[in-house]
């Protein structure tokens, strides 16, 4: 492909996050969302018409093999995001696949082959790893200030966040998951790229549904359906083990009894220091002349946005024949930690994780 040559994609779901997906692209120079699929079609028609689209495609197989299309962006409901990247790889197409990456690890390996066998490129929309504070940061950790990165903790704990109650969000056959693969696939993401991406290998956790059963602790986020069910969990609490010795802990709920500010945390543990991501804030923290010293990182006036980054990064990734920052193998990792932390929960004991694919 030349680097003169414009990308062209297409858009797999029209809602919320492909309207993100559409904006977004209009600031990506050299790359344009041409063709759009929605199972509601009329959704599709009207995001065509407000954006310029000119390829509608009433069948989301003919927008996958559209042989005018050089990649395709995957933004629907988490049952349909392994069977659509596998279909688009084998069709020759990159794609850019939104979180989780698949509703279980079994399938996220399904992906990862198909990607191997098709040549073509998958990157894991985790947008967290493309904000201010997380560059400046990794900038800080690659030059040493945390020195080695024994230990993290993590977390997003909502006290009254229940999305959707009975719609596919909290339909376990249709997500994967409560906020565990809705919160939790963002953060374990984030702290474990932080910490230098390590092998995660073993995981105890625990999970409980102490609200959604009783229809309590329901957010403003999503309409929901009273005919649903809820048959995921509320609140998910775990460990990580790392082959390099390091750990990591976790906490995310869509509701529960806590004083909480409702804000996606990470801290990191290190030799020579540490650091925090707490919202959209960011710090280090270090030890001068014998007293604890708080450094605060600051967003760039110009910020452009991290879905712009992480977008731009797709599209390069695509040129250069190279592989991005958030490949399936990241992806892969993410679910087979979820995955543990459900087994962990049912069987009350630690479980070891297995990569092979």
């Amino acid at each position: 492909m030349s680097n003169d040559s414009e990308i062209r994609i297409g858009l797999i779901g029209a809602g919320n996050i492909g309207k993100v997906h559409l904006e977004v692209f209009e600031q990506v120079k050299g790359a344009s969302i041409v063709a759009i699929h929605d199972a509601f079609l009329p959704l599709a028609e009207q995001r065509a018409q407000q954006y310029g689209i000119q390829n509608v495609h009433d069948r989301v197989e003919n927008l996958i093999h559209d042989d005018r299309l050089d990649a395709v962006i995957i933004g629907v409901p988490n049952t349909f995001h392994a069977p659509l990247a596998i279909q688009a790889l084998e069709a020759s197409k990159h794609v850019l696949l939104e979180k989780p990456m698949a509703l279980n690890s079994a399938a996220a390996k399904d992906i990862v082959r198909a990607e191997r066998a098709s040549g073509k490129i998958a990157m894991i929309a985790h947008q967290m790893r493309w904000q201010w504070n997380t560059i400046q940061l990794k900038e800080q950790i690659e030059k040493g200030a945390l020195g080695s990165i024994y230990g993290a903790k993590t977390g997003w704990l909502r006290r009254k966040g229940i999305p959707g109650w009975g719609t596919w969000f909290t339909r376990n056959s249709e997500s994967g998951g409560g906020p565990l693969i809705d919160l939790g696939v963002h953060m374990l993401d984030l702290a474990l790229y932080l910490m230098g991406n390590p092998k995660p290998i073993s995981v105890s956790g625990s999970t409980f549904a102490e609200f959604g059963p009783r229809k309590k602790g329901i957010g403003t986020w999503g309409k929901p359906d009273w005919n649903g069910y809820f048959d995921v969990e509320d609140l998910a609490m775990a460990f990580i083990k790392m082959d390099d010795g390091s750990t990591l802990s976790l906490d995310v709920s869509w509701a529960v009894h806590m004083d909480t500010d409702n804000q996606p945390f990470v801290h990191l543990m290190g030799s020579e220091g540490g650091a925090s991501i707490v919202g959209n804030s960011a710090k280090l923290l270090t030890e001068i002349f014998d007293r604890a010293v708080d450094v605060p990182l600051n967003q760039p006036a110009d910020d452009e946005g991290d879905r712009v980054r992480l977008s731009r990064h797709f599209i390069e990734c695509i040129r250069e024949c190279k592989t991005p920052i958030s490949s399936v193998l990241t992806g892969l990792a993410n679910n087979l930690i979820i995955d543990a932390i459900f087994e962990s929960s049912r069987s009350g004991k630690e479980v070891v994780l297995d990569w092979n694919i």
